[in-house]
């Protein structure tokens, strides 16, 4: 890491972070480079490695960004309400994810490369993150769903989550992916993040356990 205030360190960070952003926009995970995102910035590539030692790297903190923006609107949302019916619960959840569709997209369709060519390091920065997530939503119903003892709230937990990594495939769908099911004979009917997380946070919040 170069010498220089924090200050520094962290304003440039985020325009390396903000420029892989804005490319992944129009570009796919596999066609970005260390140098496409030199080329956004106001530095050379090898002083991205300052700070990046992997493209990965910075797409890990991309998605750990979105985390913390996720956890943020969930704190507000336990904090600035009374009370809050299951109903109520489950459109705020889908509500706050469909917010966040970068979180959506990273986590279904490049988590597994972002976690493998990072460092310890910084995979452990982004668990936090993570974890704090849990944590929120954990909040959330310890706050309102006073029928919901531990073992409900976990079970809704380790079901909600692995939900939330297939929820873009199943809500983003190209013509291409449209047609190749219609020629299949594959039903397709179309939900948006909204549809879908509500229905899914909804069931398991009237069931108070999994699947």
């Amino acid at each position: 890491m170069p010498k220089g205030s924090p200050e520094l360190t962290n304003a440039r960070k985020e325009e390396i972070i903000n420029a892989c952003k804005a490319l992944y926009k129009d570009m796919s995970f596999k066609d970005i480079t260390i140098m496409k995102i030199a080329d956004a910035t106001s530095f050379s590539r090898a002083s991205i490695y300052n700070y990046f030692e992997t493209k990965e790297e910075i797409f890990l903190a991309i998605l750990q960004k979105e985390y913390e923006l996720w956890v943020a609107k969930l704190k507000d949302i336990t904090d600035s309400n009374e009370s809050m019916t299951k109903d109520e619960i489950a459109k705020a959840l889908a509500d706050t994810l469909a917010q966040r569709k970068l979180l959506l997209k990273l986590l279904s369709m490049n988590l597994y490369d972002m976690e493998e060519n990072s460092r310890e390091e910084r995979l452990c920065e982004f668990k936090v993150a993570y974890g704090s997530s849990l944590r929120a939503v954990d909040a959330l119903l310890q706050k309102f769903c006073h029928d919901m003892d531990e073992k409900a709230r976990c079970e809704f937990l380790y079901s909600f989550f692995p939900f939330i990594y297939g929820i873009y495939p199943y809500t983003v769908v190209t013509d291409k992916q449209k047609n190749a099911m219609k020629t299949a004979g594959v039903g397709y009917v179309y939900y948006s993040i909204e549809e879908l997380t509500y229905s899914c946070a909804k069931k398991l919040l009237d069931s108070g356990t999994s699947f």
